[in-house]
């Protein structure tokens, strides 16, 4: 398969969903993204996903991965005028990252409403501390800032970061996450030293079960401005058991997107949790990489 062609697949699957959602799909916002990005998108894994909360739907955010062997992602994202280079830290953070760990693969990130927005870079077999994190010098000092509130409620191993060019933001994936986080005391306790309403119920129940973690900061301000709690991505989901009821459309966007391999579609729910209240971010695998599919492997028990 041509790259063209696959990248015209890709676009007509992402329309396809927009139209189950109901959001506006506009080609000359997302095919320059998947072309810029195109060498490897055959073998790429997607994920596409939708905020609950508004009504309707508002935007439908798309994550591919891009291979650490290609071309600098950043790079790219400057030529091709996705992003413009700002004098701000944020401009050398992932430069930073690259001198600091083997990066085993990128994600890209944007909204078809909303337009092209992060980079990720992904580290799963060479986790970092908060501690070498924080000594990068483009790194915001936040993150040092708040290491001794991650140590106490066992937030230590950092495997994938994402930077937010649009917002100039970071986000934080704590992995290998010990049963010690996972306790009813440890996830209100770490909500309301965010300044965070504690999570109840199915909130609660829904949060014990992550296998990742992220928070969000920024230069500008010393406070974690949001926290995600993100289980193991299933295939057997069940709208019935999240903590926020789903707006009808996107059940059957989750449902009725089409996916490249074998089966259900893996569905990931992360449950966010900021100053304006909590939603949930759902979306399935479209496909998958080969690191997409030992780390399913690995969390699931599944071969794909």
């Amino acid at each position: 398969m041509s790259a063209a062609t696959t990248v015209e697949d890709v676009y007509l699957t992402i329309e396809e969903s927009a139209r189950l959602l109901g959001v506006p799909c506009s080609p000359e916002k997302i095919r320059p993204v998947l072309t810029a990005y195109g060498e490897g998108l055959a073998d790429a894994g997607m994920v596409l996903s939708v905020a609950t909360g508004a009504n309707p739907p508002e935007d439908l955010d798309y994550t591919i991965t891009v291979p650490a062997t290609g071309p600098d992602p950043y790079a790219v994202a400057l030529s091709e005028g996705f992003v413009t280079k700002p004098d701000h830290p944020v401009a050398g953070l992932l430069p930073d990252l690259r001198a600091r760990v083997p990066v085993s693969e990128y994600f890209i990130d944007g909204g078809i409403v909303s337009g092209f927005s992060k980079i990720y870079a992904h580290f799963p077999g060479d986790t970092l501390t908060v501690a070498q994190l924080a000594d990068l010098p483009s790194m915001p000092p936040s993150v040092a800032g708040n290491a001794d509130l991650f140590a106490r409620h066992h937030m230590h191993d950092v495997a994938m970061v994402g930077i937010n060019y649009r917002s100039r933001a970071v986000n934080l994936y704590f992995a290998q996450l010990p049963s010690a986080f996972r306790t009813a005391h440890n996830i209100r306790s770490l909500n309301r030293a965010l300044g965070l309403p504690e999570p109840q119920g199915p909130s609660l129940r829904f949060a014990q079960r992550s296998f990742r973690c992220y928070v969000t900061l920024g230069w500008e301000s010393p406070r974690i401005e949001k926290i995600c709690y993100a289980p193991a991505p299933v295939r057997d989901w069940d709208p019935s058991a999240l903590p926020v009821p789903l707006d009808p459309r996107i059940e059957k966007f989750v449902r009725n997107t089409r996916c490249t391999y074998p089966g259900h579609p893996f569905v990931i729910a992360a449950l966010k949790w900021s100053a304006s209240g909590q939603h949930l971010n759902l979306g399935p695998y479209l496909r998958l990489s080969p690191l997409l599919r030992d780390l399913l492997h690995e969390v699931t028990g599944e071969k794909v």
